[in-house]
């Protein structure tokens, strides 16, 4: 029997990993400089975790979420998001409290029964942000910054920010009619989950990417025209910060998120490189979730990036990849040679360069074509007359030079320990 991945999951395979890896340590590195913090929270929460803070009637609750029972009956559900256990995570342990600012980050896989595509997974990765205690407009243009850093950082180009405010408890209401008798006048030519969110919740209508609905969102009430005082005001001083930090963006009034618990700002970052679909963030403010799921009232905003589509749009851009194979591999021919080359693989790993060597008990030939194939940087030839002089011979995979390099000198402590010269990539 042979046995293949479940479908809408996929391997991460040693090939894509740098990449990977590459994409985590930039999350994490632009994480930290903002001074967010590290959490990690269970694959799995109580169903009514997500019930109750995603929406009764949200798609992810009614079609997407991966329910079941425990042996004891309780209901538990794969996290399809991470906003909602960051949240219980910060209750339960005394993270968020109302007189503070918290800040915190996660990295991890995240579970939505959908149909699979490229860059959609039923298993997939997001990084994300939560920040908790402030209502401060200018936290959300820090989110905001945030996000383009991180992504200029990667080499992505053309970034834009698509804004905008879906208001408050006070002034939803009145919205929220308003876009119900819209649509209403337009309920038959809607797609049928457009025709049930009509009665349980019309906003997500504005959500919806089905075509037929799409000509009939575009002339939809604008959410900024039913904003109440407190939420224009933050609004503009949102808008205000942005302008004094350059940072991009474009107001599209009928921006909502697919989530239920957002209130105020809500953002999305695009890049014009990738055409219709080029999102590669979103996120928002959700000043009620904190009170909703039992804390005291908290503002906070966060947002989320789905690592697999960031990993797409890097691929289709062919931006720079990191270096997947060692620095040195250390080809030798007989015992002695290989007691010389051991040695040298045992030091070289000591001061930090990634170096491998034959286990296999191949030939020289056949070494260098091991090597050629893990793509090494530079391989490092030791024989019988490399022997007699204490020199090995070091060769340059990428351009095919070749250089007597002593063994003494070959990891000697200067700008380029491993003695690889100006094209050396050890870091």
């Amino acid at each position: 029997m042979k046995y293949a991945a479940p479908r809408g999951t996929r391997d991460i395979l040693p090939a894509d990993s740098p990449l990977w890896q590459l994409v985590e340590n930039v999350c994490r590195h632009y994480f930290t400089l903002y001074n967010y913090r590290e959490i990690r929270t269970p694959l799995f929460e109580s169903t009514e975790l997500f019930t109750r803070s995603i929406g009764d009637s949200t798609d992810i609750v009614k079609k997407e979420m991966y329910t079941f029972p425990d042996r004891k009956g309780r209901s538990l559900t794969l996290r399809p998001e991470a906003t909602a256990a960051v949240v219980r995570a910060g209750l339960e342990n005394n993270l968020i409290t109302a007189d503070s600012l918290t800040k915190l980050y996660y990295l991890g896989p995240m579970f939505r029964y959908e149909r699979p595509q490229a860059g959609r997974q039923r298993q997939f990765h997001q990084a994300g942000a939560e920040v908790f205690g402030s209502s401060d407009p200018l936290l959300d243009a820090e989110v905001i910054k945030l996000c383009v850093d991180l992504f200029k950082a990667l080499g992505l180009k053309e970034l834009e920010v698509s804004l905008n405010s879906v208001g408050c408890r006070n002034c939803q209401p009145a919205y929220r009619t308003a876009v119900q008798q819209y649509f209403r006048q337009h309920a038959k030519a809607l797609c049928a989950d457009c025709q049930a969110r009509l009665l349980t919740n019309p906003l997500r209508i504005l959500d919806c990417k089905e075509g037929s609905c799409q000509s009939f969102i575009e002339k939809a009430p604008a959410a900024l025209d039913h904003l109440d005082q407190e939420c224009r005001a933050h609004f503009d001083k949102l808008v205000g910060w942005l302008d004094a930090w350059q940072v991009k963006y474009r107001v599209n009034s009928r921006l909502v998120r697919g989530l239920d618990y957002y209130t105020k700002t809500a953002f999305e970052v695009v890049s014009r490189q990738l055409g219709a679909q080029n999102a590669l963030c979103g996120g928002g403010r959700y000043d009620n979730l904190v009170e909703e799921l039992g804390g005291k009232p908290t503002p906070a905003i966060g947002f989320a990036i789905g690592l697999e589509r960031l990993i797409e749009v890097m691929n289709k851009l062919n931006l720079e990849r990191p270096a997947e194979g060692p620095e040195l591999f250390i080809a030798t021919i007989g015992d002695a040679a290989r007691q010389v080359g051991v040695q040298l693989l045992a030091e070289a790993r000591s001061k930090g360069v990634s170096a491998d060597l034959d286990y296999l008990g191949k030939s020289l030939k056949a070494q260098l074509k091991a090597a050629d194939r893990i793509k090494a940087a530079h391989v490092y030839i030791i024989g019988d007359e490399e022997l007699k002089k204490k020199t090995g011979l070091l060769k340059n995979m990428a351009t095919a030079e070749q250089k007597e390099v002593p063994f003494d000198q070959l990891l000697a402590q200067s700008d380029h320990s491993c003695g690889c010269g100006d094209d050396c990539r050890c870091e």
